[in-house]
């Protein structure tokens, strides 16, 4: 955007903007802010759903906010009997071709529909004809996709395409019968989706929702024949707050142990634990790469979407990835076993519940790959961040209040013992370059040989969706890439296949500014919906922090860990330890997990 200022007036308010402002960024420097419902900050602007109409004096026709660029000397009007008909008028028309189920739909009370017709004033049906009528698609391990709540305003098809660069969602059909799905109608599980579940985050209504576990997590739950387990991702900590109505970056590791302990979870697990333990072992497989010669560069693999995303668009990377499991799964699989050793229980007892930010874990729990022997899968349920704010709501637990609440009623609680144990590097594994900036720490120990060798590498840290970097460690200089967003990954991916840059380390995360960006996080306040990365910073900020008074910062240094191999697993990359902490990654034709 260019320096140059142009100078126009916003309902008689002068204001100063930089050549190539739209109108409705002009108006938000007024404190005016234009309804939308197309427009998202992250994608190209269509304006399409023309909810931003204004007047432009001399012009003959309303115009979009969210797409027009002021000039010199424009004269805008935002607000007109006619203006506020012409957008009521727009809301009423997509409203009588929706379902009318606002209290019973998963969005009541968090949808940008709902509080756009509230605020227009919309308040009765005057368009009455043909509905759409279209079967609920829930074949998806992870996403279920909802048609007749569908508003076509694209943000799904372009987060898929610009964004993560997958293009699996288009609208089909043409006027009344259009609809978005993937190509032929398939189902999700049956498409090149990837399950990151962004099409979800970015969904102005219910269109797009997680499978739902909650229900089989009540059911768990009111068994007396159970063993309930939870593990908790890091970034969980840094969002949860915000579905209680705390503004983002409040951190709320103890209530939220306490509010689990409410809610009926016989034991509670970090899986920040298993983020040490993979640290600890992805060390040990980069220095092993390091001295063998490769493959390199070695990829991150604990982003279930950029693993698929790397299975059906560059299978001929897989050789890179890093073997280790998730520290979700990780964490399950020790809870199977190592735990269930310690605790006489037998693995069918447990019922293994996570709590993740992430829709496609849903997905990576499904996976044949992540069930034991027997058939049974290592982690039976996976809740997102939403799911876990509506199931304590609805056990009365108000993990949060803005107003003079009597905290004690909710006390701090640490997590159980052995797998609740973490250090401050599995922590900011929720952030882009967490997980870089955590190997980094124990590489450091390793090729100086200096238990106090560097312990923060700020230069992995930031929203931004690309970075590179030099970083010297002892005698040898890694060159390390992080991304988050796969459309972010694959130009890192692309100059890897063409042979146009040697990386020793790339970080892939699949959602934009990694965990705390997950499509399963609280959905963004209204008045962050146009700053999502001050969001994501604000979020990351929170698990820096949490970082830094942390008693350990290198997860090898973890207690647990260390008790871990010296009774169980023996030394990092032994045999026991590749059996149950790595796995394997396979190509995929778009057909699903099946």
């Amino acid at each position: 955007m260019s320096s140059e200022l142009v100078r126009l007036t916003i309902d008689g308010n002068a204001v100063q903007v930089p050549t190539g402002t739209t109108i409705a960024k002009a108006a938000e420097r007024v404190g005016i802010r234009i309804p939308t419902l197309c427009y998202h900050p992250y994608l190209s602007v269509p304006g399409a759903c023309r909810v931003c109409i204004v007047d432009v004096r001399d012009i003959g026709h309303h115009m979009a906010a969210c797409s027009t660029e002021v000039w010199e000397g424009m004269e805008v009007v935002t607000n007109t009997p006619v203006l506020r008909q012409a957008r009521r008028d727009i809301v009423e028309l997509i409203l009588d071709n929706h379902p009318r189920d606002c209290q019973t739909c998963e969005r009541d009370g968090n949808c940008e529909l709902q509080n756009l017709a509230y605020a227009l004033g919309v308040r009765e049906r005057l368009f009455e004809g043909q509905r759409k009528d279209y079967p609920c698609d829930t074949r998806g391990v992870a996403v279920v996709r909802e048609p007749n709540k569908c508003i076509l305003c694209g943000r799904c098809i372009r987060m898929c395409a610009e964004v993560q660069n997958v293009h699996n969602l288009s609208q089909h059909g043409r006027g009344f019968r259009t609809v978005v799905t993937p190509a032929h109608g398939a189902g999700m599980d049956e498409s090149v989706c990837i399950q990151c579940g962004q099409c979800v985050a970015v969904c102005p209504t219910a269109a797009l929702l997680e499978q739902s576990h909650t229900e089989r997590v009540w059911k768990a739950l009111a068994d007396p024949d159970l063993h309930v387990v939870v593990q908790t991702a890091p970034a969980i900590r840094a969002t949860l707050a915000e579905g209680f109505g705390a503004p983002p970056g409040r951190a709320t590791t103890g209530r939220m142990v306490a509010a689990l302990r409410l809610l009926g979870f016989d034991v509670v697990f970090d899986t920040v634990f298993g983020a040490d333990l993979t640290i600890v072992e992805e060390a040990h497989e980069l220095l092993t790469r390091l001295k063998a010669g490769g493959p390199l560069p070695m990829l991150t693999s604990c982003s279930p979407a950029w693993i698929n995303y790397l299975e059906k668009f560059y299978p001929q990377l897989i050789p890179h990835a890093s073997t280790c499991r998730s520290p979700m799964t990780m964490t399950s699989v020790l809870t199977r076993t190592y735990y269930a050793e310690q605790r006489g229980l037998r693995p069918e007892q447990i019922y293994m519940v996570a709590v993740m930010p992430c829709v496609a874990k849903k997905y990576e729990a499904a996976r044949p790959e992540h069930r034991d022997a027997q058939g049974r899968p290592y982690t039976d349920a996976v809740l997102t961040t939403r799911e876990l704010i509506w199931m304590l709501k609805a056990a009365g637990i108000d993990l949060w209040a803005l107003d003079n609440v009597d905290l004690s009623a909710y006390p701090n609680e640490h997590f159980d013992a052995p797998l609740g144990i973490a250090t401050g590097a599995g922590t900011i594994f929720g952030a882009t370059g967490g997980v870089t900036e955590a190997t980094l720490r124990t590489a450091a120990v390793q090729l100086t040989g200096d238990p106090q060798a560097r312990v923060e590498f700020r230069e992995t840290r930031g929203v931004p969706g690309l970075r590179e970097f030099d970083v010297t460690l002892g005698d040898r200089t890694l060159h390390v890439g992080i991304a988050n967003g796969t459309g972010n990954a694959s130009e890192l991916l692309e100059l890897v296949v063409r042979g146009e840059r040697t990386f020793h380390v790339l970080e892939m995360m699949a959602c934009p500014g990694g965990c705390v960006g997950g499509a399963g996080q609280p959905y963004p306040p209204r008045a962050l919906r146009s700053h999502l990365d001050s969001l994501l910073q604000l979020r990351a900020e929170t698990l820096y922090e949490l970082d830094g008074q942390s008693e350990h910062r290198r997860s090898h240094e973890n207690p647990a860990v260390r008790t871990l191999y010296r009774e169980y697993l023996g030394q990092p990359g032994s045999p026991k330890a590749h059996e149950l902490l790595h796995t394997h990654y396979r190509a995929q034709l778009p057909r699903g997990i099946a």
